[in-house]
């Protein structure tokens, strides 16, 4: 097998945080750095595979090297693995598993990725791994790019230099800023993140603020990452810590200077992350989640009363860990901030695609009333439906009425309401809208306030009646106030 490098290659061990296997405490690898010469190597590859137990050497992979006279020799080990690249050839050896390898390969950052023989397992995981380091590098440098394009749009800093801090066994900032303001010496100390989420931010916050109170005393730390939001902002401040994302978003204040830029656009990944973990199959989480927010669930609870795979449950579980709106306690996923949740929901909430049917009816009032709650009864016949919207609001939390009559339904439960509502099609004057959803979920999150008074959930109700207009608006903050009143 041939295989080249590319020219001044360079494979370099960056430090990341690591688990210990032996204690909870967090611990840095350390670096090396291998720089290879350009070289073309003719390669043959001899793979012998342990067939003993799991915990045994997974596999022994050596290439030997026939043509290169001489290589620099790396050795790095942790927790079981290590790789030897030595005169006679490359040698990988992962005696802890699986498991092992990945956590070595974390560590890994280089500058060009590497293409490698079909068929050598672990060679594609470390091209894949080289990829995503490339990214993070890209990154970093984007970083720094927006910092100092910042920092030289105000006429009294002059920007000495933005150098990546040497690594080290201890944590180290990723940029450290050297200013002088009128004249006076001044360092920002940066942190660069390439996920802004709370739970990250909030790890972030913490080395900064360690490391400016020991190593930089009197400098400023900065948090960086693609897109901070409003929440970390907010954190950000209560902590003391500058900000800065590659959208735009900053606050910066020291000496003299105050710097603050506030975008109003979220990024479109940003929007994207969102709206998966507000689509049906995720919603259908929320909805159970929501309906008892002080409990602690199970994956595979949720997975059973949401009717979604565990694969999307645990999907969902690490977006709101992400986002701190829920915590892994011992006995399961506790919301902890529901309020915050049903925001973000509200905030990203558009109308449920489906088919949107209207029609009239001469029914009126408590007639009206009386037929849709016999339609709606849960029976042995076929079809479902249920009160919607203002319709649902009034069962549950009376604020206004209007003129119309909402439902979801579906195929056949549209059937059954327009026997019993003696519906028919309308194209102006309608008073009954009858909606009948893609997400059939949505009739399976139901209350019955009443007998017969099938109604969407409170959840729902409140985030169709926030979308549904000024009155809406109006009807669903009463509604929140009424049914959806967590503790903060």
């Amino acid at each position: 097998m041939k295989f080249s490098l590319s020219p001044a290659l360079r494979w370099t061990v960056r430090p990341v945080m690591v688990p210990s296997p032996m204690s909870t405490s967090w611990r840095r690898a350390s670096e090396r750095e291998l720089a290879l010469p350009v070289c073309s190597i003719q390669s043959s590859m001899r793979c012998s595979r342990s067939s003993s137990t799991r915990n045994s050497s997974r596999s022994v992979r050596t290439m030997q090297n026939s043509s290169q006279p001489a290589l620099c020799r790396m050795y790095v080990q942790m927790y079981g693995a290590h790789r030897d690249v030595s005169r006679t050839g490359h040698r990988l050896a992962n005696c802890a598993g699986f498991q092992s390898q990945r956590r070595f390969q974390r560590t890994l950052k280089a500058t060009a990725p590497v293409k490698f023989p079909d068929g050598f397992q672990e060679m594609w995981y470390f091209q894949r791994m080289l990829k995503e380091a490339n990214f993070m590098k890209e990154a970093e440098t984007r970083a720094g790019e927006a910092l100092r394009e910042l920092l030289e749009k105000i006429p009294i800093l002059h920007v000495e230099g933005i150098d990546a801090e040497a690594v080290s066994g201890d944590w180290e900032p990723d940029l450290i800023a050297r200013l002088l303001v009128e004249g006076r010496p001044h360092q920002l100390i940066c942190e660069f993140k390439s996920n802004g989420q709370p739970r990250y931010a909030r790890a972030a916050l913490l080395e900064l603020r360690n490391y400016v109170a020991h190593r930089a005393v009197g400098a400023t730390p900065v948090f960086i990452a693609p897109y901070i939001s409003p929440a970390v902002r907010q954190l950000c401040d209560e902590k003391g810590v500058g900000y800065l994302d590659l959208e735009g978003n900053a606050r910066i204040a020291f000496g003299g200077v105050f710097i603050e830029r506030t975008v109003a656009d979220k990024p479109v990944a940003e929007q994207r992350e969102l709206k998966s973990l507000f689509r049906p199959k995720s919603a259908q989480v929320l909805r159970a989640m929501l309906r008892d927010p002080g409990r602690a669930w199970r994956v595979t609870e949720l997975s059973e009363i949401s009717g979604v795979s565990l694969g999307h449950v645990s999907n969902v579980r690490t977006g709101l860990i992400d986002r701190e709106w829920a915590r892994a306690s011992d006995d399961g996923l506790v919301l902890s901030e529901p309020n915050a949740l049903l925001d973000a929901w509200r905030d990203s909430y558009t109308a449920p695609p489906g088919e949107r049917l209207r029609f009239y009816t001469s029914l009126h009032g408590s007639a009206l009333e009386d037929a849709a709650r016999s339609a709606l009864r849960a029976d042995n016949s076929p079809g479902r439906a249920a009160f919607a919207s203002f319709s649902a609001a009034q069962w549950l939390s009376p604020y206004a009425r209007t003129g119309s009559h909402y439902f979801f339904a579906d195929d056949q439960g549209l059937r059954k309401l327009q026997a019993a509502l003696k519906l028919t099609p309308s194209s102006k004057g309608e008073n009954v809208i009858v909606t009948v959803p893609k997400d059939l979920g949505l009739l399976d999150d139901t209350v019955e306030p009443a007998p017969g008074a099938v109604c969407t959930s409170p959840v729902q109700t409140y985030l169709d009646l926030s979308i549904a207009g000024e009155r809406g608006a109006e009807a669903a903050d009463h509604l929140r106030q009424e049914r959806l009143s967590w503790p903060k």
